[in-house]
């Protein structure tokens, strides 16, 4: 009975499960709002759908520009502080969005959106974890990231009914509802216990790393930036996909219906492979991990390539890139810890996440105009070459880390 009431009242149990609420909620009704509400929108507006996605990008763009500046106030005032601010504004996001009728107005409300999801989405919640219970910090990332795999699943199932029912503009005044009454007081009480109230020995816990000694000096810097520009280089790969997986699908041979039904396999591959992560890969260092997630993108590109219409070839590159892309959110906080540890640690989150937002912000265009240019399938050999180059980097750093922990050793 004892061990049971220590176990509720384990700060890492209760900080993954609140935070894994609300960022199932505030993914789900921020970030991917669009992919189900984008259609109504331009039915009602007569805006194009490239206008509407334009607004997305605006957000990226900013959540690029103040990632630095919100990780080191993470940093100074605490996360769950950032967090429950962030909640509020995405709130307010909401419901602005929902009475636009001006393009321009509609721009700046996605602006405003961006501030709001940098403050309270992953890369705060990473921070809010790793300051709960810093000994536990990667293990806390992997449970936290199980919780999202079916963000967008679920909420644009509940975004699809809700918008049947009450149009775009009610379906958004309930998102901004629901972020107050379920995201706001989760964020703020679920961060409320910290690990040095729970056990005197984390702080010292927290410094040793499985991974070996942490990069000091200027290591640290070089690590810092030779992992934002890996990162960024998967995220261009990523940034397109996310976005333009189901024309991908159609484009290799699979009917409209069929290519979503497959496109939709990408989250279970997501949650299978943090799953993997957390069972097999506990025992690997961060950047092995970061090595495996990274090298299997590659290999999945090769399968849609190869495909021609072959469904379960198909059904496994949705369920593949799922899982590189599940284990790699993970890695992004998984490697940071590993290598420069806690301290500072919000802070180089917002600095790695900077580059990696402004590409996904402007992938998707880019992609567009190489799709424009050479088609469909000739335009997966930059999709292919772009995971080769970042596989092919991840491996020099990992030699480059190797020989840079050995004089600290």
């Amino acid at each position: 009975m004892t061990g049971w009431r220590e176990w509720r009242r384990d700060p890492l149990v209760i900080s993954v499960n609140a935070l894994g609420i609300t960022q199932i909620t505030a993914w789900g009704t921020s970030y991917y709002c669009l992919g189900v509400l984008a259609k109504p929108i331009a039915s009602e507006t007569g805006w194009a759908i490239s206008t509407i996605f334009l607004g997305f990008s605006v957000a990226l763009v900013v959540m690029g520009l103040i990632s630095t500046w919100v990780g080191r106030l993470i940093d100074r005032i605490g996360a769950r502080a950032v967090m429950s601010i962030g909640t509020v504004i995405v709130s307010a996001g909401l419901l602005a969005l929902s009475q636009v009728h001006d393009v321009a107005l509609y721009l700046g409300v996605w602006a405003v959106l961006g501030v709001g999801m940098r403050f309270c989405l992953y890369d705060a919640a990473f921070a809010a974890v790793v300051q709960a219970v810093p000994s536990r910090g990667r293990a806390a990332i992997s449970y936290l990231t199980l919780y999202g795999a079916y963000a967008s699943t679920v909420f644009w199932v509940i975004g699809h009914y809700l918008n049947a029912s009450y149009g775009w503009r009610g379906t958004l005044m309930i998102f901004a509802a629901v972020n107050l009454v379920v995201c706001l007081p989760l964020n703020w009480f679920g961060l409320s216990r910290r690990e040095s109230a729970f056990t005197a020995s984390a702080p010292k816990a927290a410094e040793k790393t499985p991974d070996g000694p942490l990069l000091q000096g200027r290591r640290r810097t070089i690590g810092i930036a030779l992992f934002a520009l890996i990162m960024s280089l998967n995220g261009f790969v990523f940034g397109v996909v996310s976005l333009q997986l189901v024309p991908l699908l159609e484009a290799a041979g699979l009917a409209g219906a069929t290519a979503v039904w497959v496109a939709s396999l990408k989250g279970h591959g997501q949650f299978g492979g943090r799953l993997v992560e957390i069972f097999f890969g506990r025992n690997l260092k961060a950047m092995t991990v970061a090595r495996i997630a990274i090298g299997v993108l590659p290999a999945a590109l090769i399968l849609l390539m190869v495909a021609r219409g072959e469904f379960w070839l198909l059904v496994t590159f949705a369920l593949l890139l799922g899982a590189s892309q599940g284990v790699i959110t993970i890695v992004r906080g998984a490697v940071p810890l590993a290598l420069f540890g806690t301290e500072g640690y919000g802070a180089v989150l917002g600095l790695i996440a900077t580059p990696i937002l402004l590409v996904n912000a402007f992938a998707p265009t880019l992609f567009a105009l190489i799709v424009d240019v050479v088609g469909w399938q000739n335009s997966l050999y930059a999709l292919l070459g772009c995971s080769i180059l970042t596989w092919f980097a991840i491996e020099l750093m990992s030699r480059w880390y190797e020989g840079a922990r050995r004089p600290s050793a």
